[in-house]
């Protein structure tokens, strides 16, 4: 198992991550939505790297971190809707789809050769600190195995990405859910991926946004695939009772009983406390001795809209 970087030791360990994103290799670090599995954006080879570990299809584009808003412009088109956006939320947990410039070096293959490219400032400090040690960004989608859980802690990763890759510890991800991303480039803002910033947020900003049709697959999105953020467990979701042998994932206060295991995202009905606990309460619950997991129903506004996105997904077969 490769050596689980230690807080204590950030710098040193920044050191050594910076060194094996620029041989071409392959680093998971902290940001505040949830962990990532990073390579250079420049590197070809490094990208695929990313989708061979994942088993990620190629049509499902990758986030491109970046260490400020100065090194986005060197490399895309910033309409004045995304700087309003970007002015308001980065560093922070937003996606913008941006237009790439002919004179981007960043690799095509990142964005399905597409002109468009999801692009991000993290806030988290870990992730903030490898940025600014690199001459060049993070590509970078979640640190799973494609459609399962996202990785919130450390002990969430897969035995195959903890055995392969460089871990940069940075302890519980802030948020627990990934970041929202919005497509301003034609003057009509769409939100494409419901995240860690609401709607209801993002409409005090932009009136007029539209919330695309989820249903969909959005070939400019990462995360847009039908079943996605998956346990290996089956969820049965808005459940108004519990089976003999299944889990219960909760919230707020109800009448619902497991006899195998329970954990409440909210005992107070708390949308951002229940967004905190979503990946990490169900990958305790995806490891107990249960036929399935089900989850009571979870208020459809703010962060509400995110979680039920997530669990919608993750209960597709």
């Amino acid at each position: 198992m490769k050596p689980i970087l230690n807080k204590n030791d950030v710098e040193i360990n920044i050191k050594k991550a910076k060194k094996i994103l620029e041989n071409g290799d392959l680093v998971i670090f902290p940001t505040e939505t949830v962990y990532g599995l990073g390579g250079n954006a420049i590197d070809e080879n490094a990208i695929k790297k990313i989708y061979k570990i994942k088993n990620r299809p190629s049509n499902n584009p990758l986030i491109c971190h970046f260490k400020n808003i100065d090194s986005i412009e060197k490399d895309f088109v910033i309409n004045d809707k995304s700087y309003e956006l970007a002015n308001q939320f980065w560093p922070g947990p937003l996606t913008l789809i941006l237009e790439k410039k002919e004179t981007s070096n960043i690799s095509p293959i990142l964005s399905n050769h597409k002109k468009f490219v999801a692009c991000r400032i993290p806030k988290h400090p870990t992730a903030q600190k490898l940025l600014q040690n690199l001459e060049f960004p993070i590509a970078a989608p979640s640190a799973n195995i494609s459609t399962k859980l996202s990785s919130t802690r450390i002990i969430h990763l897969s035995k195959k990405l903890k055995d392969n890759i460089f871990l940069l510890d940075g302890g519980k991800s802030f948020y627990g859910l990934e970041s929202t991303i919005i497509n301003a480039c034609n003057g009509n803002p769409k939100i494409l991926r419901l995240g860690s910033i609401t709607l209801e947020v993002i409409e005090k900003i932009i009136p007029n946004i539209i919330l695309e049709n989820h249903s969909n697959f959005s070939n400019l999105s990462p995360g847009q695939q039908i079943k996605h953020y998956s346990p290996n467990l089956p969820l049965r979701i808005n459940a108004n009772s519990v089976l003999k042998d299944e889990a219960l994932l909760n919230f707020g206060t109800n009448n619902l009983k497991s006899e195998i295991m329970e954990l409440n995202l909210s005992t107070s009905g708390n949308l951002e406390e229940a967004g905190k606990n979503l990946y990490d309460f169900l990958h305790i619950l995806d490891n107990s001795q249960s036929i399935g997991i089900a989850v009571a129903p979870v208020p459809d506004h703010n962060l509400g809209k995110t979680i039920n996105d997530r669990l919608t997904r993750a209960s597709k077969s």
